[in-house]
């Protein structure tokens, strides 16, 4: 495992960083385009909440992917890294309206609309430019996922969304205003979901809403199924690429697609989790009454993933030959929550060694804060590091 990090090259650096490996990001877009290649109309757009770094934006751009942005920075970044305006969506529960106007500025190809005020407002401000909207809206199909409940995204309970009970009214609307054009459906159900059975049940209530639409005659043009598949958080180095030949054969088998329609994806944590690790050196073993603690200089800022969710990352030590012992791994700081993982195996831990927190290429760099006012990690690539 060791092998797979440039260690020489990480003990110039300054810690806590992260690091992104190429060729699996490289790999993972290789093999999204390859099974997406297998079915007609299928069209995946890069979940930019993920992670919005330039150097991984650019390549997941050159691989063909476009975005999928929930504000107007992501937007910015979007664009910035050279995304074409035309592959652009932009969904989200809260549009200002300068991020609206930014959307309709650039003509990118769809805001996902969540709301009948949200609507008014960019047919509204389209009107002023003269513009045509083109608009999707976020049907909250009430399907649950087996995942977090802080990431569970399509439950009536949940503020995503427009309920089904309103779509009928909601379409209705939009067919009375002159700048917007209503292009598609737009469901997302959660993140991490490793459970086929979850995208089954959001194919079949997107079919018994197609059907409906159609018994008013109501095409629809684009059905966008969000994303939501999971990576491995256990095994990073056994399982580095998603299952993404079940995920698509899923919605081939059981999604009923019309002819002229094009179903759209919106992978995010699927994309750039496994090529990221979070690089840390020990400050100190600590000696506690029943336990060791191995003191990082990582910290809750910088992955909040375990505070925020009690998610799960691999941890390595990867400067050390030492035989296992086990340890809490904790942060600086002043914090109780401030803590990676409890009864940890690592490799013997020593003052100076280099801990990997594996599987942080999504929600990680993107998520950190300057609370305490610490630095925000920085980032280098293998690509940088040869």
């Amino acid at each position: 495992m060791k092998g797979i990090f440039p260690i020489e090259k990480f003990r110039q650096l300054r810690t806590p960083f992260y690091y992104y490996d190429t060729n699996v990001l490289r790999d993972t877009l290789a093999c999204i385009n390859t099974e997406v290649a297998k079915y007609e109309h299928f069209d995946v757009h890069y979940a930019v909440k993920a992670n919005a770094n330039s150097k991984l934006l650019t390549i997941i751009r050159e691989a063909g992917l476009g975005a999928d942005c929930v504000s107007g920075g992501e937007v910015k970044a979007a664009l910035q890294a050279g995304f074409p305006a035309e592959k652009i969506v932009f969904a989200g529960v809260g549009k200002a309206d300068w991020e609206i106007e930014l959307g309709l500025d650039n003509n990118i190809f769809c805001f996902n609309v969540e709301s009948i005020p949200e609507l008014e407002v960019i047919d509204e401000l389209a009107a002023i430019r003269g513009k045509v909207a083109n608009v999707a809206f976020r049907i909250n199909p009430n399907v649950g996922a087996h995942t977090h409940a802080n990431i569970t995204t399509g439950l009536a309970e949940n503020k995503f969304g427009i309920s089904m009970q309103d779509m009928d009214r909601v379409i209705d609307i939009a067919s009375n205003l002159n700048n917007v054009n209503f292009i598609g459906l737009h469901f997302h159900i959660g993140s991490q979901i490793l459970d086929m059975g979850d995208f089954v049940a959001l194919c079949n209530r997107i079919n018994e809403l197609q059907d409906k639409l159609e018994a008013r005659h109501i095409a629809v043009n684009h059905i966008n199924v969000g994303g939501g598949l999971g990576i491995d958080y256990h095994h990073p180095n056994r399982q580095p690429i998603p299952d993404f030949a079940s995920y698509f054969a899923t919605y081939a088998a059981h999604l009923k697609l019309r002819s002229h329609q094009t179903l759209h994806f919106e992978l995010g944590r699927a994309v750039t989790c496994q090529c990221g690790s979070l690089i840390s050196k020990v400050l100190y073993v600590k000696e506690g009454t029943n336990k060791k603690f191995a003191i990082l200089d990582a910290g809750m800022t910088d992955l909040i993933r375990p505070a925020l969710y009690q998610a799960f990352h691999k941890m390595e030590n990867i400067t050390s030959e030492l035989g296992v012992e086990t340890y809490d791994v904790v942060g600086p700081i002043c914090e109780s929550s401030d803590v990676f993982g409890k009864a940890v195996d690592l490799n013997g831990v020593k003052r100076g060694d280099l801990i990997a927190l594996r599987s942080a290429g999504a929600y990680g760099e993107i998520m950190a804060s300057a609370y305490n006012c610490r630095e925000l990690p920085q980032s280098y690539t293998s690509d940088e590091l040869r």
